[in-house]
Order: structure tokens, then sequence, then C-alpha cells
């Protein structure tokens, strides 16, 4: 795959970017010292961070850390604050988010989000709920939805992240986890004119109380939901919770789907390292207009609101898919100045023909996460997006944001990340040994990382069992590769997880839905990424019982996925095998079966 630069700084990128900024700051003349300092003194930097992101204290911490375990470093100990408070807690003229649909655009202030926010707590408060109590948020990623994640946070409970996209069973397993008090809904969403039920899902999966957003599909509710306009209570007042910086106020989910998905805690200092993200590594300033396709029950769902909000910029949401004409018209009229994709969006974009030079004059950088990429699409995007870079970050839910990553200081490569983020570092690790490609190990302590599960032990999860190392590693899981010149490509996961679409799911669940299908002896289930690079393709592979219809055989695998686990996840392809490759302790062997398939 071709290595050189797609995209080089220009003299007013730098200047204007705000790494540069900080680097002078610290009397610091290149990215790599910059970096090294944000590791070597995790103190310092994420002062300078709290600092430049102008975080608002009720007591303010007595240190950056209050322990010097970097497993557990109990960041900004003895304080208490609100994080929501910071994300508002500027003019309140500004425009806090931009929201497109087919026919329009409406644009709500920070005060008048700060209000909505406001009414959305006293319903929290009037409902009998209280400080710790948890509620769902399974909805597309609209203004009642953000304003429902703030206004949980405000009022001191947690925010339970299940993705709109998720079947009843699946929405179900994430209940009996968190046990929430409420859910945040609507009756329906559109998506290039299909109607997808929301509430029904919800009512399926024997939801709590619904809080229902109404969008005119005249559904009826049950006993004890109630609608959006009857739960709000306009004019109430802006009282945040001070809460301590440990305290759960977001539990996502990673890996897994009909069986233990990994509960995974958000604390008020993980939307620190959103921020940080977004701030140093997308160049995000005050006044931007940041767009990111996703959803509140993924982790850029979040990430993208506390990496706008607290950088003082907007956040633009379009109500229907990202493959459509309509949302690249959205990004002109919006002025988007950061979008985030995804590289099945940019593959679409490109096999579609929806996107012409000239679109997106006012896209200053672009970001790209979730899944491998394809070089020649993002050769394409950079160059047809009005030569502008894309910030590669590959990352975590238990991370709060990247961990391998870019910047605009660096020239831009298609599908390579530049640098590991500000603030961590990591090593490639193969047969014990250090390599320049192996198995990515992250060197904390950084501010994001989990530090615990709900239903897990989190120690034996990212700590145990590790290479031997002059110092704590935490593992991750991903495969990497560095070049020569010191740049990473992913190369998928080592374990037995896979990506498909941006969704994490493990091989057991996809062979656990379709294993039982007539004419299936013994089932594989393995993620291989296309020759050229780009999104992990689902690969099934078949011990048969006869000699089935392979394209029916198919075709009732994906029904079943679809059903059973998400809709979108598709079956690549089948393959007939006499017996599938195992270890000397009965282990398939995916590896193996990954190594020879012909691509």
């Amino acid at each position: 795959m071709p290595t050189d630069p797609v995209w080089r700084p220009d003299e007013l990128t730098l200047s204007h970017a705000n790494l540069t900024a900080a680097m002078e700051e610290r009397g610091i003349d290149s990215y790599s010292a910059f970096h090294r300092w944000s590791v070597d003194d995790p103190d310092g930097f994420w002062a300078m961070v709290i600092d430049g992101l102008r975080i608002v204290f009720d007591v303010e911490p007595s240190a950056i850390r209050g322990s010097e375990d970097v497993t557990s470093p109990d960041w900004l100990p003895d304080a208490s604050f609100n994080i929501v408070r910071s994300c508002l807690d500027h003019d309140p003229d500004a425009v806090a988010i931009v929201a497109g649909t087919q026919s329009s655009i409406e644009k709500i202030t920070v005060g008048e989000l700060k209000g909505l926010v406001a009414s959305f707590a006293r319903g929290f408060a009037d409902a009998g709920f209280k400080e710790g109590d948890a509620v769902a948020i399974v909805m597309p990623m609209t203004v009642e939805a953000v304003v429902a994640y703030l206004g949980v946070i405000v009022a001191g409970g947690v925010v339970v992240s299940i993705a709109d996209s998720f079947a009843p069973r699946e929405i179900s397993t994430r209940f009996a986890i968190t046990s929430p008090v409420a859910v945040v809904t609507q009756d329906r969403a559109t998506r290039l004119g299909r109607v997808l039920p929301m509430y029904a899902k919800c009512v399926d999966a024997d939801a709590p109380m619904c809080i229902v957003v109404d969008t005119g599909a005249g559904i009826g509710l049950r006993e004890g939901d109630i609608s959006w306009g009857e739960f709000v209570v306009p004019g109430a007042a802006f009282e945040p919770v001070s809460l301590s910086p440990s305290v759960h106020t977001n539990i996502l989910f990673s890996s897994g789907t009909t069986a233990d998905p990994k509960a995974i805690p958000w604390s008020q200092t993980t939307p620190l390292k959103a921020a940080m993200d977004g701030r140093f590594h997308q160049d995000i300033h005050a006044g931007d207009v940041v767009a990111w396709p996703t959803n509140l029950g993924w982790m850029m769902g979040p990430w993208l609101v506390y990496a706008a909000l607290l950088n003082e910029a907007s956040i633009a949401l379009y109500d229907d898919a990202p493959t459509s004409p309509g949302f690249i018209a959205f990004v002109e009229e919006a002025g988007v100045t950061m979008l985030g994709v995804v590289p099945s969006i940019v593959a679409a974009w490109r096999a579609g023909g929806v996107l012409n030079e000239g679109d997106w004059s006012t896209v200053r950088v672009l970001s790209s996460t979730g899944e491998a990429s394809n070089a020649d699409d993002y050769t394409w995007l950079m160059r047809v997006a009005g030569n502008v870079p894309v910030i590669e970050i590959c990352g975590g839910t238990e991370l709060g944001g990247g961990y391998v990553t870019g910047t605009v200081l660096q020239p831009a490569v298609a599908s390579r990340f530049t640098t590991p983020s500000l603030g961590l570092d990591l090593v490639l690790i193969d047969d014990g040994e250090l390599a320049d490609e192996g198995e990515a190990f992250l060197i904390p302590p950084s501010m994001g990382l989990s530090t615990e599960l709900l239903n897990g032990d989190h120690q034996a999860v990212y700590y145990s069992d590790l290479p031997a190392w002059d110092g704590q590693l935490r593992r991750h899981g991903d495969q990497m590769a560095r070049d020569e010149g010191g740049l990473y490509r992913a190369l998928g996961r080592v374990d037995d997880t896979m990506n498909l679409g941006g969704i994490k799911v493990s091989s057991g669940d996809i062979e656990g839905a379709i294993g039982d299908l007539v004419g299936v002896s013994e089932v594989a289930a393995v993620a291989i990424p296309p020759a050229d690079g780009g999104p992990e393709r689902l690969v099934v592979f078949v011990v048969p019982v006869g000699a089935p219809d392979v394209a029916a055989l198919r075709s009732e695998m994906q029904q079943r996925i679809r059903t059973r686990l998400n809709p979108l996840f598709k079956v690549h392809e089948v393959v007939l095998i006499d017996m599938l490759p195992r270890t000397a302790s009965h282990k398939v062997m995916r590896r193996t079966l990954r190594a020879g398939y012909q691509r």
C-alpha cells in the first residue's frame, strides 16, 4: 500500500492549530517532544488540559492524581463538580447544536440548550428519580437525545447508552445489567424512507417507564409511560448536582451482543479525555461546527458531545442516513468544519457519486474511526473534499477516545496513524519481544482509561498475564504494524472479537445464532479484511451435513443474524470446509482460517 502523504499542513494550518499554541506555551518546538512530555509528566499535561478547557469546579482538586498506582490513579482527588456545567458555561448566544432534516435546519444556542437540559433534569427529580439512578437512552442522535443525556447527568443520574439499531433481546440484556429506572426513546425513526420502530422495540424488551418523543406517528403508550412533553418542566432552573470525579455518569457497552457485553462506566474525568482528543488531534476550536454520524449507544456519541461542547464548538446533527445526498448538502449548509466518518460511509459516497468536488468548502478537518479504512477511498476523500486531512483514530469505549491517531501538524497518509495519542504511549509485542508488528499494549496512566467493569473482573481483563516489561502495560487487544517511517497500520483484533460495520461482536455470538441450521455440522465465524484494506467482512466457514445449497444457507444465516443479533451485520461469504482446524485443546484456530482464505 502507498505510504506517501496525500495531504501536508500549510503555514496557516500550522499557525492556527491548538497544538501549536500549547507547544509554544510549554516552550516545546516539536510534536514528538510534546508527546513525550505528555507521557512523562501526566500531572502537568492533564493540568494543562483542564486549564485550557476551563473546567468549572465547585471544589478544586487537591492534586491531579491521588495515587501513584497507574492502574487506578484516583484522578482529581477531593474535587466536586458537574461536567455538564463546563459544557454550557460559555457565551449563551453561541450556537450549541445545528440540527438538520431533509427540509430544514434549526440552530439552538448555548442558553437555549441550558434551558432544555434544566427542564429535563427537573422532570427527572419530579418523577421521583434520585442521584445515582440509571436512565437508558435508546434512540437516534437527535436534539432530544443530547438534552436527555446532559439532563440525566445534571440531575446526578447515570446514562445507560444503548444503540438504536439493537434488537429487543440485545436491549433487554443491557437493561438486565444496568437496571434503569426509565428509558428515553421516540415513537419511531425514519431512515432513507424506511420506518424503524423505536418505542415498540423498547416495549418488546420489557422496558421500565418510557419517556417517548412524539414524532407524529400516533402511537399509543403503555400505562405508566409518558410523553416527552409531559415529562420535561419548561422554565426550570439550571442547578447541576455536584459530584465526585469518579462517580459513574454513563454506562456504555463493548463487545458481545446476546451474552455478557462488557458494561463500561464512564466517570466525570472520561469527558476530559474526549475533549482533549478533539482539541489536539481533531483540532476543534471555539466556534467550530462538529459533525460525526453516530449514536449515543456507541462511544463516539458521548465523545462528540464532549469534544464539541467542552471546546465551545457546535454539534451538528442530521436526522437521516449519512449516505444520502441530503447529508452532503447539510454539511455545507450547516457550515461543518470538522467532519467525522466511518469507512463504510466513505465507500458508499464514492460508489454512489453523491459527493462532488466543491461541496464542502467549510470543512477543514476530517476524521475517521470505527473500522479499518481503505487507502484508495481515503485518498479520494481527502482530494474530493478540498485537500483536507483525514485524522485516523483508533481507540475504544474503555479508553474514552483514541490511543493511536494523527494531528494536523503531521502529513496525512491514507489509512495510517501517525502517533500515539497525547497522554498515552504504546508498544507492539510479538512472542514476548518488542516488534514492528504485534499486539498493541498501552502504557498507563491516562485520563479516560477505565478502572472498573460493572459485570467483569477489570484487573483480569486488562492487566493479567501480560508480557514482561519494565513498567506497567495495559491490554487492549488490537494487532498493529509500524513501518520504517513510524506510521501505524491496524491489522484487526488478536482475539475472537470482530468489528463489523464499526460494531464489535464475538465470533461465538455469530456462531451461536447460526450453528444449529439444517445442513450445518460445525461453524466458525471469521472477520477478514479485504486485500486492499477496508472494513472487515464476515466469512462463515461451515462443515456441512450432506451437500447444502450454499446460497440458500447464506440467506438463512443472514436472516438469523438480522433477527437474533443485529441487522447491520452482513454475511459476505459462506465457505464449505471438510473440518475446522483446532488446537490440541480443541479450540478453533480462526487465525489459520483467516490466513488461508482466498480473498
